[in-house]
């Protein structure tokens, strides 16, 4: 607005110079000092206008700019110049250009930040009986070029998913569907650390993200999203020391019933660490009495057997299970068998919220061909299977005696049938920290 400063101060020192002339008579200094005062006057009228405009245009562009940084996308100008227009500033029309643009500079030295700029040309009009020219023209005629611009960079804010495909085996597309037409994970975000294919069906999922490209997960889908670390491979440091034979194995699909130290039924009380050495095997339903303290079932090179069985906790119990041992093919360490594992994780210690746990150095034998379905899972808390491909075909409920709260991170994921989480919104209540991601949020204005 320097050039409406000058109008003004050009104006001023005009009447100050005519006041200080000590010739010709009052009639004719009226007569010639008319012209000035009015356009004076007419000056400070059109700079009320103009600031006035430049407000709004100012406005125009703080909105505009913060619209193309939350889209993010090659539609940006677009999203730009559709909010200038709200503001009644048409790119194209009435002397209105706006300008968007991305890749600028930042206040911070980065060169990922959003500018739009509006200008709009305004003829002149009492203002021209001083002199003032303004610094444009509109058809030839004196036109004054008023401009606003903004600058914006995409913010980010961490995004909570109830499952995580790592794809740390580099397997594209991590998370993907198959007859998926009555999965139902909503109120749940999926994301996937390459591509997402959903064959069509969005599964009900609020948000679907992916590294690679989205098609078809989520009902508001995203690609390119930066890569989802694993937060729970740490956790195992704290494993505990197993104190089986190296190479041990008993396993229960060798010859049937596993010997009595390999068995569980009944009402069993477990403080501590409970160690099994092979398949651990349901002979019965069992319910699990911990306490306020839970436990760990620790199972080294084996499988947990539900063998058509129920494993559940009681109320006021909780309970981790932890497949170990040693990475060779010769060894399974997956829930199988039937029946129905209903547990509800720790809700504070070192494996708060974790309610079935393998090994990250187990690559062979953690694949899962029917979570969900065989055994049926009502759980309460984080499954983690970080190199497992996992097959989701039943509906994963709540544990009896736990919250709502469902999470699972696994190498890759297929969902057919019915595949669904039903239960969702309490993790925190749960104790588990739920994986998040930084991923591209609303813009904010930065200059």
């Amino acid at each position: 607005m320097s050039s409406l400063k000058r109008a003004l101060t050009g104006s001023f020192r005009f009447l100050r110079d005519f006041c200080k002339g000590r010739g010709g008579n009052i009639a004719i200094a009226s007569a010639l000092l008319a012209p000035v005062v009015i356009g004076t006057f007419g000056v400070g009228t059109e700079v009320t206008s103009w600031y006035s405009v430049q407000r709004k245009m100012q406005n125009a562009a703080d909105s505009a700019v913060s619209a193309a940084a939350t889209n993010g996308s090659t539609s940006f100008a677009d999203e730009a110049r559709a909010v200038t227009r709200t503001y009644g500033f048409i790119d194209g029309q009435a002397g209105v250009v706006v300008t968007a643009l991305e890749d600028q500079p930042c206040p911070s030295g980065a060169s990922d930040c959003y500018k739009v700029t509006v200008r709009k040309s305004v003829p002149l009009l009492l203002a021209q009986v001083v002199g003032f020219r303004g610094n444009t023209q509109i058809a030839g005629r004196p036109a004054e070029l008023l401009t606003a611009s903004a600058t914006a960079m995409q913010d980010t804010a961490p995004r909570p998913y109830c499952v995580v495909t790592l794809a740390g085996s580099g397997h594209s597309p991590a998370l993907r569907t198959d007859g998926s037409s009555k999965a139902d994970l909503i109120g749940c975000n999926v994301i996937s650390n390459t591509d997402a294919n959903c064959n069509g069906h969005d599964l009900n999922a609020d948000i679907g993200d992916a590294h690679g490209n989205n098609d078809g997960c989520g009902n508001k889908r995203h690609s390119n999203v930066p890569v989802t670390t694993d937060k729970y491979a740490p956790l195992a440091s704290n494993i505990p020391a197993s104190s089986c034979p190296a190479g041990y194995w008993q396993s229960t699909k060798k010859g049937g019933a596993a010997p009595p130290s390999n068995q569980l039924s009944g009402i069993r009380p477990l403080v501590g660490v409970y160690q099994v050495c092979g398949d651990l095997q349901l002979v019965g339903d069992t319910t699990i009495n911990t306490g306020a303290g839970g436990a760990i079932i620790l199972i080294t090179n084996g499988d947990l057997d539900t063998n058509g069985h129920t494993l559940q906790t009681s109320a006021g119990s909780s309970l981790t299970i932890i497949y170990t041992g040693d990475n060779s093919a010769s060894y399974s360490h997956v829930p199988t068998g039937g029946g129905v594992i209903d547990i509800a994780a720790p809700t504070t210690g070192v494996w708060s919220g974790v309610a079935m746990y393998q090994n990250p150095s187990l690559t062979q034998g953690v694949d899962v061909s029917a979570a969900g379905n065989s055994p049926a899972w009502n759980i309460t808390g984080l499954v983690y299977l970080p190199h497992a491909d996992v097959t989701l075909n039943g509906a994963v409920n709540k544990a009896s005696n736990g919250k709502s709260c469902f999470v699972l991170v696994v190498d890759t994921l297929l969902i057919n049938g019915t595949g669904s989480i039903l239960e969702h919104g309490q993790c925190p209540q749960a104790g588990l920290d739920m994986p998040t991601n930084p991923v591209p949020s609303r813009g904010k204005l930065v200059g």
